[in-house]
C-alpha cells in the first residue's frame, strides 16, 4: 500500500458547523439582537443555498437581522449511511459533536487518520458571503471579523498543528477587506476563502482593477486564496425541476469557470506572486480545460484584450492548485496537471467525505502511484503551499 504510516494526510477542504453562541458571545451588546443566533423557526424557512426548499416551523434555524436561514442537512452528515442522507436541516443534537466541537473534531480526525485540515465556514457560507446580505454594514463587518477571531481562538490556538488558519473577509468594502487581510496576517493566518466569482454577488469581476489592492495585500501576506465550489452563489443548476444529482455531478464546472476566468484575466499578470487553490472541484477536467484554453489563446488572442505572451497553461502551473478527494481520471493524468499542483481533501463532515475511512480509501485510490508522489499530494504540497510544516 503506497500510503505509508509516516505520511500525514493534510486536508485543504474541511468544514465546521458554528456552535450556536459564536456571535451572541462575541458581538457588542447593541448587535446581539440582530446578529446571528439560533432559534426555533416559527414561520416557514427557506434554505440559504438556493435549492428552492422550505422548512416547517419548529426547525432549528439561524436568524440574521430579521431573516431566517435553515442550513442544508448535507452539511453535517458525517457518520451517516448513504441511505440516511437527505437535505432536511439537522439539529445540533442530531449531529456528531465533531461537526462543531474542536476537541471532538480532533478525535474524529484521529479516527480517520487525518493530521491537519483547513476549515471552511458553514452558516456564513463557504466564503463569508452570507454577511454581504446584511443591511447594517458595520454589523456585517463585525460578523465577519468575529468568525475569524472565533476560528483562531477556539480551533487553531488550542490545536496549532491540526488546523491551518483561514479567514473570511468583508469583501463588499475593499478598504476594510485590505485591513482585515493585514490584521489576519499579523495573527498568523495562512489563507483567505474568497468567492470563485464575485459578479453574481453584485461586485466587480476579476477582469477589473477593483480587487488589485486586495490581491496585493494577499501577496504581501504570503497567503493563499482559496476558491471553493459554489461560493459565488451560482451552483450549476440547469433547471428549476432538475434533481440535485445534476448539480452535484456538475460541481467541477464551477471550478472550470473560475479557472478560465482567472487565466484570461489580468490578475496573475498584475500579481505574479498570487497563489490560488480551487477547492472541491476535482482535477480530472484540468488537462482538457488547459488544452482548450491554450488553443483558444493561440487562435483568438490577437483581436482580444488579453495577454499576448503567456499561455494560460503556464499561468496555471505557476499560480493554481487543484483539490480532490478521490479522482481516478485525474490521478491517472497527474503528470499532465503537475504533481506539485495537486492537493488532497477530506471534506468532513459533508456528504462527499469518506469519514471514518478516509485513510483506507485514499490508500486504495493511490495503489498504483509511487510513494514519493503520494506523499507530495496528500501532505507536502499542502504544507509547502500553506507554510504549515510538521510540528
Amino acid at each position: 500500500m503506497p500510503l505509508t504510516d509516516d505520511m500525514q494526510l493534510v486536508s485543504v477542504d474541511d468544514h465546521l458547523i458554528e456552535r450556536p453562541g459564536v456571535w451572541q458571545e462575541r458581538l457588542p451588546a447593541k448587535y446581539k439582537d440582530r446578529g446571528p443566533r439560533i432559534t426555533e423557526a416559527t414561520v416557514e424557512a427557506h434554505d440559504q443555498y438556493g435549492w428552492g426548499q422550505t422548512f416547517a416551523p419548529g426547525t432549528q434555524v439561524w436568524m440574521l437581522e430579521d431573516a431566517v436561514h435553515a442550513q442544508l442537512g448535507l452539511n453535517a452528515v458525517a457518520g451517516k449511511e448513504r441511505t440516511e442522507l437527505g437535505t432536511d436541516p439537522v439539529r445540533f443534537d442530531e449531529m456528531i459533536p465533531g461537526c462543531y466541537d474542536p476537541a471532538e473534531r480532533v478525535r474524529d480526525m484521529d479516527i480517520d487518520g487525518v493530521q491537519s485540515a483547513i476549515l471552511f465556514p458553514s452558516f456564513p457560507k463557504f466564503a463569508g458571503t452570507m454577511f454581504n446580505t446584511v443591511e447594517d454594514k458595520e454589523l456585517a463587518r463585525l460578523c465577519s471579523t468575529t468568525w475569524n477571531d472565533f476560528i483562531k481562538e477556539e480551533w487553531v490556538d488550542p490545536y496549532p498543528d491540526r488546523f491551518i488558519p483561514m479567514g473570511i473577509l468583508p469583501f463588499w468594502n475593499i478598504e476594510e477587506t485590505v485591513a482585515e487581510v493585514q490584521r489576519l496576517a499579523g495573527l498568523g493566518f495562512r489563507a483567505i476563502t474568497f468567492p470563485e466569482n464575485p459578479v453574481p454577488l453584485g461586485l466587480p469581476s476579476f477582469h477589473s482593477d477593483h480587487w488589485d489592492p486586495f490581491f496585493s495585500a494577499v501577496e504581501d501576506a504570503d497567503m493563499v486564496l482559496c476558491l471553493h465550489f459554489g461560493t459565488s452563489g451560482k451552483p450549476p443548476i440547469t433547471a428549476p425541476d432538475a434533481p440535485m444529482a445534476v448539480m452535484v455531478s456538475l460541481m467541477g464546472t464551477n471550478s472550470m469557470y473560475a479557472t478560465i476566468d482567472l487565466l484570461f484575466s489580468p490578475v496573475f499578470h498584475r500579481h505574479p506572486k498570487l497563489r490560488v487553490s480551487i477547492a472541491e472541484g476535482g482535477i480530472g477536467w484540468i488537462p482538457y480545460i488547459l488544452e482548450r484554453a491554450d488553443s483558444t489563446w493561440e487562435r483568438h488572442r490577437f483581436y482580444q484584450n488579453i495577454n499576448q505572451t503567456v499561455r494560460p497553461s503556464e499561468l496555471f502551473h505557476k499560480h493554481m492548485w487543484g483539490c480532490f478527494i478521490t479522482d481516478e481520471h485525474g490521478t491517472k493524468h497527474r503528470d499532465e496537471i503537475g504533481i506539485d499542483r495537486l492537493l488532497w481533501e477530506c471534506d468532513y463532515p459533508h456528504s462527499d467525505s469518506n469519514w471514518p475511512n478516509s485513510r483506507k480509501i485514499t490508500a486504495e485510490a493511490f495503489v498504483d502511484v509511487p510513494d514519493d508522489e503520494v506523499r507530495r499530494i496528500v501532505e507536502t504540497n499542502a504544507r509547502d503551499l500553506f507554510r504549515f510544516p510538521r510540528s
